[in-house]
């Protein structure tokens, strides 16, 4: 089974080579890039890829059902700059795609985030789940931002996680988290969800709280804490600037 990887990028010069060099193993390899300033599209050109330029404003789901359209693969992968396929991953996916007793319409991957040198093991940061590996036709992205594949089929989640390597700083964090907490307001509004003072209020509590605790984030230490809280802003960010929005239209 011929497999297409594809990834989304926007000045990812620090990331793509070591995001590239994982993936080798693809069939064919198309680099979606949002218009890059920096040496992003330099380096993807040493390597076998097929590069496109196209604006993303705003929207991950048109970006990536446009990938999707571009793709030759049976299969497809999508991955961001800043996620590795580590070597038993690897095996994993060839294995699955390539065992025609496997029938398998989209396949699972739980990713770990890697932040200041840490690997998260508890907490969102250590346990998340993304469709992202599934069969041409089975589907498309929907929604904006905190976008998923809606697939039709059967669907397996692999053993061996995805590493993501987010947020080099604190500074280019908590930058990412207003862009972030930005476009979620902005699908929200679009969904015709409402927000209140109760859910700018309670809402980040609530997300810390099933972070940190719940989801045994305070077994990650200080960087457990350190992300719970950032998360527990974005909620409180999303929430907000949905409320103004509101009042604004």
């Amino acid at each position: 089974m011929k497999l297409t990887t594809v990834i989304l990028t926007k000045n990812e010069e620090r990331n793509i080579k070591e995001c590239l060099e994982s993936v080798k193993f693809s069939d064919e390899i198309i680099v979606l890039d949002d218009y890059s300033n920096d040496r992003t599209v330099e380096i993807a050109k040493n390597f076998n890829v097929r590069i496109v330029r196209r604006n993303l404003n705003g929207d991950f789901s048109a970006q990536r059902n446009y990938g999707l359209s571009l793709a030759k693969g049976d299969f497809i992968l999508f991955l961001d700059a800043d996620e590795r396929i580590s070597n038993d991953l690897k095996n994993e996916i060839v294995y699955f795609i390539n065992n025609p007793l496997k029938t398998y319409d989209g396949y699972t991957l739980k990713r770990k985030d890697v932040i200041w040198n840490h690997e998260f093991n508890f907490g969102e940061n250590g346990r998340t789940k993304l469709l992202r590996l599934a069969k041409k036709k089975a589907g498309l992205w929907k929604r904006k931002v905190h976008e998923v594949w809606s697939i039709k089929g059967n669907t397996y989640t692999f053993k061996n996680p995805l590493y993501h390597y987010p947020h080099p700083n604190l500074r280019e964090y908590v930058s990412e988290i207003n862009r972030y907490s930005q476009l979620h307001a902005e699908a929200n509004l679009k969904e015709k969800k409402k927000s209140s003072i109760f859910k700018i209020i309670h809402y980040p509590i609530l997300k810390f709280v099933n972070t940190y605790i719940i989801k045994l984030g305070f077994l990650d230490g200080i960087y457990g804490f350190i992300v719970a809280l950032l998360m527990s802003v974005h909620s409180y960010l999303a929430w907000s600037k949905l409320w103004i929005m509101q009042k604004e239209k």
